[in-house]
């Protein structure tokens, strides 16, 4: 019994689909974080401002009007509009009034723009491969955007040799959701999917590379900040000069006893 490639693709697809919604889940503990703390710290809004906006393309290019027979693009990426809003909309509520101006301005930008594309590419081009071109192209922007997005987090892990602010199970996710939606693109060779896909794989690798550089070096600046913060060492951070100090003075304090 043989299994055709439209039956592996399908079933590559709806894995693919499965780990998008990991991928799409994954920011929750930052997000429990964010609400326990009721401060986004130094989480930036650019990663979930950026999937926003490929999932807004992504549901465009897969309406039965542009793409025919895209349900599975169309089904993953609707569910993943509804879940990076939600991390907005929380985002929104505890950033300060810069930050929240700001992230506001670029979701209005991104809601304006995806509408503009739908009423000109519904309106001008009248053939679905004309439709899907124009609209693949854009995905094809956007995606890359949205798996380049984590590069200025990547920047700043190698300043401060930390990736406390990078989760490692969002750049995993990243790394599986891509390389199963690679899979899918190839067996029927899709181009708007193969590239952004293809380069989310790459840029994913480079961040798991980076995990496995600085974790140790992550672990132990998380330490220290709690000694700190449970006044153990003193500001100077020098924890060991600290301790000297304070078998000085404890034996000053016992010889004038």
């Amino acid at each position: 019994m043989t299994i055709s490639a439209e039956t592996i693709r399908t079933v590559v697809g709806i894995i693919g689909n499965g780990t998008a919604l990991v991928l799409f889940f994954s920011p929750l503990p930052t997000f429990r974080r964010i609400w326990k703390s009721r401060s986004v710290e130094q989480f930036p809004a650019a990663p979930y401002l950026a999937t926003l906006m490929n999932c807004l393309l992504w549901v465009l290019y897969g309406l039965p009007l542009v793409h025919p027979h895209s349900m599975l693009v169309i089904t993953i990426n609707g569910c993943g509009l509804v879940i990076e809003l939600s991390y907005v909309v929380i985002y929104l509520c505890f950033s300060n009034r810069r930050q929240r101006l700001q992230v506001l301005g670029v979701l209005f930008l991104e809601i304006a723009f995806v509408a503009v594309i739908a009423i000109l590419v519904l309106t001008l081009f009248h053939t679905h491969g004309q439709r899907s071109l124009v609209v693949g192209v854009l995905c094809v922007i956007f995606g890359t955007v949205m798996y380049a997005a984590p590069l200025s987090v990547m920047k700043e892990v190698i300043k401060t040799k930390s990736v406390e602010f990078m989760p490692f199970s969002l750049s995993l996710a990243s790394f599986i959701n891509g390389a199963c939606w690679t899979a899918y693109a190839l067996i029927r060779f899709d181009l708007f999917i193969t590239i952004p896909n293809g380069l989310g794989v790459a840029f994913a690798v480079a961040q798991l590379l980076l995990h496995i550089i600085y974790h140790k070096s992550t672990v132990r600046q998380i330490e220290e900040r709690k000694k700190l913060e449970n006044g153990i060492a003193k500001p100077n951070g020098n924890h060991e000069a600290d301790l000297e100090l304070g078998t000085k003075t404890n034996g000053v304090k016992n010889g004038s006893s």
